[in-house]
């Protein structure tokens, strides 16, 4: 842990925060500053651009502590900035929002083209925004919006304006002579090496020998059974049917301890199928086994990494508790689903309704029509699941 401070919006929070925390959670649950969206968490979509010292920076992979003793500005504190006073009437006049989601990383990005920039075209303002994704406005007005303010400061006319960019100037030439002077840049050509396959088995199997997932997040659960532990023990070594069990589940491969296969989700209307590899270790003294497994999303392209650890545990002679461990990361544009605080929730649903088809499909009694999990896994209806068991226990009804 570290104690730093931030002075956020002037207002000096300090802390004592982990190391590794970023900048965007500082100021969202420390400075509560919520108006700093998270998107990807991986610097991609610009939606967490706040200004630190002035300058435009990804707060999602900024460390907190590298912002010791900084300010930093997020779009509830623009009030007193001369270029935020032009852009934000200008983007509502342009219709350069909508859902507003990329609106405050749009918005200092904005500020910095119209610092940095006083005679930029449209075109170098669409490259300026390139780092700042919008799936609502197709750009057009918020490049009209930062054309229209450029338009009104030519000449000094603004003269707030341009005292700014005399400062930013006056910063970029102190930090050039620091550095020595501005290194030269080396041209290169692009060169076509033709489409590169992106192959889940091999990403699965270059994790097999990773202790951890970085980055990972951790989820445990559990199910009872009501069969002896060496029973369970060997129904769980069965790839094909553990699969069946899982809602959504489908092998399309099986080859010893190593398996191919899709898990489809649909949640309202999104919908994913991620198509991976996995490779089961099974420990027979311990009745222990980890399934390490990797997939990518064909729709998203986002990638996904789980370890899921389990171990038998007898109750007695005919009950066996099974411990499950989830260790999980997701990439890309999916990975703002993993951040809520309805995962555990979620995925622990989960796990009990994979314990009601396990019990189910070692029934030696069990009917050849008895109805198979669902090829799709319904996040909506497990999640209303979920809610309804919250709101018992909330006024006490439930477990």
């Amino acid at each position: 842990m570290t104690v730093i401070a931030i002075k956020i919006n002037n207002k000096t929070v300090s802390r004592d925060v982990p190391s590794r925390m970023h900048l965007a959670d500082f100021v969202r649950d420390e400075g509560r500053q919520t108006g700093t969206h998270l998107g990807c968490e991986h610097g991609v979509c610009g939606a967490c651009t706040v200004l630190v010292d002035g300058q435009p920076v990804r707060s999602c992979i900024t460390f907190a502590v590298a912002c010791d003793g900084k300010k930093v500005t997020t779009v509830e504190g623009y009030d007193d900035d001369a270029i935020m006073a032009l852009l934000r009437p200008a983007f509502s006049r342009h219709h350069g929002l909508q859902c507003g989601f990329c609106t405050p990383g749009m918005l200092a990005t904005a500020r910095d083209i119209v610092l940095r920039f006083p005679n930029a075209d449209e075109d170098l303002i669409r490259v300026e925004l390139s780092g700042n994704l919008c799936r609502c406005t197709g750009y057009m007005g918020i490049v009209n919006a930062v054309m229209d303010v450029l338009a009104q400061c030519r000449d000094d006319a603004v003269p707030a304006v341009s005292k700014l960019r005399a400062a930013s100037n006056q910063i970029f030439k102190d930090v050039t002579v620091l550095a020595g002077g501005a290194a030269g840049f080396q041209t290169f050509k692009a060169t076509d090496i033709g489409k590169v396959a992106v192959v889940a088995e091999k990403q699965a199997a270059a994790d097999e020998n990773a202790t951890a997932i970085k980055g990972g997040t951790s989820i445990q659960g559990s199910f009872k059974v009501p069969y002896p532990a060496d029973a369970v023990w060997k129904f769980m070594a069965d790839l094909p049917a553990v699969a069946g069990c899982l809602p959504g589940a489908e092998l399309t491969e099986h080859v010893g301890d190593r398996v191919k296969g899709r898990v489809a989700i649909k949640f309202g209307p999104m919908s994913a199928s991620f198509n991976g590899a996995a490779r089961l270790d099974r420990n027979e003294q311990a009745r222990s086994a980890v399934l390490k497994g990797a997939g990518q999303d064909s729709i998203s392209k986002s990638r996904a990494n789980g370890d899921v650890s389990y171990r038998m545990v007898e109750i007695d002679a005919n009950t066996t508790k099974v411990e499950v461990d989830l260790l999980y990361s997701l990439q890309g544009p999916l990975a703002q689903f993993s951040r809520s605080g309805l995962v555990k929730d979620f995925v622990g649903r989960l796990i009990q309704e994979f314990g009601k088809n396990v019990t189910l499909r070692m029934n030696p009694n069990r009917s050849s029509d008895l109805p198979l999990p669902p090829a799709q896994l319904n996040a909506f209806s497990l999640g209303m699941s979920v809610m309804w068991s919250r709101i018992k226990r909330f006024f006490g009804r439930g477990n």
